[in-house]
């Protein structure tokens, strides 16, 4: 019986061992997630933006002309669809067909957000289309959140304003979300976006993941199909929205440095955290 306690327990460390090897490459490795806005007015730039390699993700805006064929396209390249819901702003700019704004009553503004939903095909999650104003209104962040619960659909702050509560409702409304860490092309200029690149990659090498969003320009669009190539070479992943959600996830469960005094209860530990995240990563290929 002693032997076969023994050997059970060498065989969990041994496993444990090497589980720990995969958990800390697949979580620790820096990674990144590109968000590309505003597709949907453009057919051959939101084309050349879904050929972009790797799992580059799409927000597309509602009842935009090309909104449907680019979200079945990007959905045929095995690459995530968002909602780019457009939202009221400070500044006055034009909002679009299907814009929630700050005016609109309850019913009204859960009707235009289903029906933003229910026009594009396949989608995943939903990020704000400028929305510096409304992103800073409990009461219609709330009615947001409420709508993407129905919907299972992830929330993404563009955090277009500082004042945003949008990242916060959608917590406690308890909606997986992520924030904007970086826009990549408010200056379209090559030398702009390399500077907000390397911006991106230092936050996500200091903190384990980062999120940037760009637009389908061309400066931008030249940009990534050189860059994303040779992210491997430098140390960083890319991942979706959700993938990065995964990872965030499998971070958080991340079991406690090992206590050389109870290894056979680091090791159990250490191959319980391996499960769990081996349930995440099939539930991340269910939502694809």
């Amino acid at each position: 019986m002693t032997k076969n306690i023994i050997k059970i327990v060498g065989m969990l460390l041994f496993s444990a061992l090497l589980a720990r090897g995969t958990a800390a490459d697949s979580v620790e490795q820096a990674t990144i997630t590109l968000i590309i806005d505003d597709m949907g007015n453009n057919l051959s730039m939101g084309m050349r933006a879904i050929a972009l390699p790797g799992p580059v993700t799409y927000a597309i805006l509602p009842h935009s002309p090309y909104s449907e064929k680019l979200a079945i396209a990007a959905h045929i390249n095995q690459k995530e669809v968002m909602l780019h819901m457009p939202m009221d702003n400070l500044e006055g700019r034009p909002l679009g067909p299907g814009a929630l704004t700050r005016n609109l009553s309850r019913a009204d503004f859960q009707a235009t957000l289903e029906r933003a939903i229910r026009s594009i095909p396949y989608l995943q999650g939903v990020n704000n289309h400028m929305g510096s104003q409304l992103t800073q209104y409990p009461r219609q962040m709330a009615w947001l959140m409420t709508t993407l619960k129905e919907h299972s659909l992830y929330f993404v702050d563009s955090r277009t304003s500082r004042a945003s509560i949008a990242g916060i409702t959608a917590q406690r409304s308890n909606i997986p979300n992520l924030d904007r860490d970086v826009f990549l092309d408010h200056d379209p200029q090559p030398q702009a976006i390399d500077a907000q690149f390397k911006r991106l990659l230092k936050r996500a090498k200091q903190e384990g993941s980062a999120v940037a969003i760009g637009h389908p320009y061309p400066s931008t669009l030249g940009y990534l199909e050189n860059v994303i190539p040779k992210l491997d070479s430098m140390g960083v992943r890319l991942v979706s929205p959700a993938g990065l959600l995964v990872v965030r996830k499998s971070a958080s469960l991340k079991p406690s440095a090992p206590d050389d005094t109870s290894p056979t209860i680091t090791a159990m530990a250490t191959a319980t955290q391996c499960l769990i995240t081996e349930q995440l990563d099939r539930q991340l290929v269910n939502c694809g």
